[in-house]
């Protein structure tokens, strides 16, 4: 019997997540390989991201990109975007779960990334990952940065969340339905959200995954906790006064969503070269399993040179 992996030791309460997703934003690709605003390598930070996500977890459930996958919607970009994905998604056979942003194009996404007709259509779908739903909506507003959700695609969810899924479900879409404190993001908020709320509350949604904003955050939405992932791109310099925000090429991130039973973690993973410490290890790990409980406990948490006992457990 083979040890198991870092992933499957279990040393408090928590089992190992049932589903493990990697959640991307913000790629803004260009024809040709363009910087962003002459500015940005996006593809250079994405190419960092990519590598970073073959690390963190062997076989995803999915890979889950909120939008604005190019910054023109020109259809090399998305061609581009694509001869980068899909390697690495078939190297760690998970599929792609792909979202429209306010930058993008209907008809050029549909066609590079969905191999669908050229349409104005919504760009939505439903994702069964061994009982775990993920819904994607469209916010985009064709000809417009801000965000919606029109009357037929409300619809469309309303009928598709009326039945449960097994593990619940996930609602990936760009614009996030929360406040921001940077004014020029509450000027392209998504629309029409008391409506939005009214289809979720009550139902299994359990989170919500959006981009749009450049920077991490979190908030509460219809009962339902929201996290918005950074951008692979650019992010939002948020340490300066909430008027003089601006970009900066630093801090880029994805998020690791674990989904567990009674929980689901979002955790930040900056895409970043940096020395890192040595201490922990696969091996460490391994010395640690055969241990007790106990004894992982007098061998990682007593304090040095502290010999008091644990009080006794009683039921």
């Amino acid at each position: 019997m083979s040890a198991p992996t870092a992933s499957e030791f279990v040393f408090g309460r928590h089992r190992p997540a049932s589903h493990v997703l990697i959640h991307v934003s913000d790629p803004h690709f260009l024809a040709a390989g363009a910087r962003l605003g002459g500015r940005y390598d996006v593809e250079a930070s994405f190419s960092r991201t990519l590598q970073a996500i073959r690390a963190v977890h062997p076989n995803p459930s999915a890979i889950v990109v909120t939008g604005d996958l190019t910054d023109l919607g020109e259809p090399e970009a998305y061609r581009r975007l694509r001869d980068a994905v899909e390697p690495v998604a078939d190297a760690l056979g998970t599929e792609v779960v792909w979202v429209a942003g306010n930058h993008d194009e209907r008809p050029a996404l549909r066609a590079g990334l969905l191999d669908v007709d050229a349409t104005e259509d919504p760009v939505t779908s439903v994702r069964d990952l061994d009982g775990l739903r993920v819904i994607a909506l469209d916010t985009s507003v064709p000809g417009w940065h801000h965000g919606d959700i029109d009357s037929e695609q409300l619809a469309w969810l309303a009928d598709v969340l009326s039945e449960p899924a097994p593990n619940g479900t996930l609602l990936a879409m760009h614009h996030p339905p929360l406040p921001s404190h940077l004014a020029l993001f509450d000027i392209l908020e998504l629309r029409h959200q008391d409506e939005l709320a009214e289809i979720i509350r009550g139902t299994d949604v359990r989170g919500i995954l959006a981009g749009h904003l450049h920077y991490s955050s979190h908030g509460m939405f219809a009962g339902v906790p929201v996290s918005v992932a950074s951008a692979t791109c650019y992010t939002m310099n948020i340490a300066r006064p909430a008027a003089d925000v601006n970009g900066m090429d630093a801090a880029q991130s994805f998020q690791l969503v674990h989904v567990h039973p009674d929980t689901i973690t979002h955790s930040v993973v900056p895409v970043v070269e940096a020395e890192t410490g040595d201490y922990f290890s696969e091996a460490w790990l391994q010395r640690m399993a055969v241990l007790t409980p106990q004894e992982r406990l007098e061998a990682f948490s007593r304090k040095p040179g502290r010999q008091t006992d644990l009080p006794a457990f009683t039921a």
